[in-house]
């Protein structure tokens, strides 16, 4: 029990022990991620994890380290916080893993405008969901309170993570050829990128967000906050099932950024635009915002979270160990040679 306390830090705008309260609350959320390795509880100045490194000859560490971006406007026009967190692990996990690591451990970094125990709790709770479905541990973070810099009602969730792989089962394009097969994994909607151009479309400062659109199946704001999928443990069965090449998170930059940074030199990504399952949400934002196919492309993920590279002969084991996670995967192209990096067609 502390007996910490600044009359005139409070004067300031700063309130530290509402930021203690916080803590207190957010513990048990924090404790459904604990997972074996986790050495620290929460509070101290470093979070601390002793990994499991057995039948490791030369361990690699992995990090990753993201944010939620603008999508939380979305969440706080909506006053609902409990999935962003989901979104802020997702961005980081998903893209250790696409260097075949397992996440390990998770730390994340909440910038307020006021400190409301309840609120940070709160999006501490979405944090601990996505460290769940990511099988990590969420083994520290921060929260920092701005007055004066930011409105009361503002924050920024960021995060943090760190997986680990084994140097001979790093996923890193080598052996990669011609003839290689592409699979989509679907993602849950528009995730977590473009939300400013998506702000801009639907004027969601003054739209109605609550309102329900027969096409989505749901209130424009339900949609627009969807949290993103977590591919880790399906990706990781994958890699135990099939013989993996590359894997790309689509995330901003969609298609076009992406893709590419799974692929060598000399080889490209071909993708057949009829194979590809789009989420209704994409033709809504292209139809309102009039904008063009390409630049739709090469801004969101269209319906595919993250790809997988994958040769010819162990396809079908890829495909069937997906679905077996409950993954609807499906083939969307193949590599070819070539030095046009990504040709949808």
């Amino acid at each position: 029990m502390t007996n910490s306390h600044s009359a005139s830090y409070a004067a300031a705008g700063v309130n530290i022990e509402a930021g203690y309260e916080g803590v207190k609350l957010m513990k048990k959320h924090i404790a459904r991620t604990v997972i074996p390795g986790v050495v620290s509880d929460i509070g101290g100045f470093g979070g601390m994890f002793a990994p499991d490194l057995t039948g490791m000859s030369a361990p690699i560490f992995v990090s990753g380290t993201d944010g939620v971006g603008t999508k939380q406007r979305i969440a706080q026009l909506l006053d609902k916080h409990d999935t962003v967190g989901i979104d802020c692990v997702a961005m980081c996990v998903n893209d250790i893993i696409c260097c075949g690591a397992k996440p390990l451990f998770f730390l994340d970094y909440i910038a307020i405008g006021k400190n409301e125990p309840e609120k940070v709790a709160t999006l501490v709770s979405g944090v601990a969901e996505g460290c769940v479905q990511a099988g990590c541990a969420l083994i520290g973070g921060e929260t920092a309170e701005h007055p004066g810099t930011m409105a009361p009602d503002d924050y920024d969730l960021a995060g943090f993570s760190v997986g680990v792989v084994d140097k001979s089962r790093l996923i890193d394009n080598s052996t990669m050829t011609a003839g290689d097969v592409i699979l989509a994994l679907p993602s849950s909607g528009i995730h977590s990128n473009g939300y400013s151009l998506v702000r801009k479309v639907f004027d969601v400062e003054n739209a109605a967000l609550d309102k329900y659109y027969d096409e989505l199946g749901a209130t424009l704001g339900e949609t627009l906050l969807t949290p993103t999928k977590i591919y880790v443990k399906p990706v990781l069965a994958a890699i135990e099932a099939a013989d993996v090449r590359g894997i790309s998170h689509i995330t901003g930059g969609g298609f076009y950024e992406n893709l590419p940074r799974a692929i060598p030199d000399g080889l490209g990504a071909k993708i057949d635009l009829a194979a590809i399952k789009t989420p209704a949400i994409f033709s809504l934002l292209r139809s309102v915002g009039n904008i063009p196919e390409r630049d739709m492309f090469n801004t969101y993920n269209m319906g595919v979270g993250m790809s997988l590279i994958v040769s010819a002969q162990t396809a079908d084991a890829a495909i069937a160990a997906l679905r077996g996670m409950g993954e609807d995967a499906y083939v969307i192209g193949e590599i070819v040679a070539g030095e046009e990096k990504v040709t949808l067609c």
